[in-house]
């Protein structure tokens, strides 16, 4: 069982690579990248690709561990005692199985996504080291061990919003993902766009990275954002020669796909500003 990449997915060799450690070793990938670098997506290719079903569990900053696990209604539980219920006796009416419960008891081998890992809580990983070490978790309201029929492939990402303890990253093999170079980036857009002319994809990718590179940039655009941008000059019909930067208008058309706060721009016009000769 190998990944190779899909046509809808643009996978380097190294992340290829990593993908394909996780499966042999049979450990979480951990996959840290900036926002918007296919972190998610990847998870999703990896199903795609090896045929696998997909459990995704995307985190908040007030998810819990045992939300992966189960949930236990006790609420639920009483309010039916006190009506009455005559099946208030039958505890596993009120567990509500959690996305590691799901994918530990597929009959077919899955694929597990953790989601953004680092929005939660700073001992979140720690609740789940022995779960996903061992691959077995107790049921303590029914007595029941769970335990994986097939050991799901687990892909967690992280944006690198807080540091991971040390404990659950020894259990990890790791992947940063690089931000694409201009020929991969460039390969990435093809799939999205395949009709694309060479003009408007060399000049688009010229202020593209002219952009991420400006010095003092709050936060650079992403590989989602260049789609976007693109989506766009396409629906507009934008001429390249639009897009070339003159020195004084360095604000290319519709950015505000790839600029997503005030500072940002102000920076922008700022620079365009002593470029005129205005000071």
């Amino acid at each position: 069982m190998k990944f190779s990449g899909t046509n809808d997915y643009i996978s380097t060799k190294d992340l290829t690579i990593a993908v394909n450690a996780a499966i042999t070793l049979e450990r979480p990938l951990l996959v840290k990248g900036e926002p918007g670098t296919g972190k998610t997506e990847l998870a999703k290719q990896v199903a795609s690709s090896l045929g696998l079903e997909i459990f995704e569990w995307s985190i908040k900053s007030t998810t819990r561990a045992q939300q992966g696990l189960y949930e236990y209604d006790a609420v639920s539980r009483l309010r039916d005692s006190q009506i009455g219920d005559q099946n208030v006796s039958d505890i596993s009416k009120y567990i509500k199985k959690g996305k590691i419960w799901n994918s530990f008891e597929s009959k077919n081998k899955s694929v597990l996504l953790i989601d953004e890992i680092d929005k939660a809580d700073v001992e979140f990983p720690n609740d789940l080291l022995q779960e996903l070490d061992k691959m077995e978790f107790y049921v303590y309201e029914t007595g029941e061990l769970v335990q994986s029929k097939n050991r799901p492939i687990v892909i967690i990402t992280s944006n690198n919003e807080k540091e991971l303890p040390d404990a659950f990253l020894r259990r990890c093999f790791f992947h940063y993902i690089q931000f694409p170079d201009n020929e991969t980036l460039s390969k990435i857009i093809k799939v999205h766009f395949p009709d694309i002319k060479k003009a408007l994809l060399d000049r688009a990718l010229t202020r593209f990275f002219e952009i991420r590179e400006t010095p003092g940039l709050k936060k650079k655009p992403s590989t989602s954002e260049i789609l976007d941008w693109l989506k766009l000059l396409l629906v507009e019909d934008i001429d390249p020669v639009e897009l070339k930067n003159d020195g004084k208008n360095l604000l290319p058309k519709l950015h505000g796909a790839l600029l997503k706060n005030e500072q940002d721009i102000q920076l922008f016009e700022r620079i365009a500003f002593m470029a005129r000769g205005d000071i």
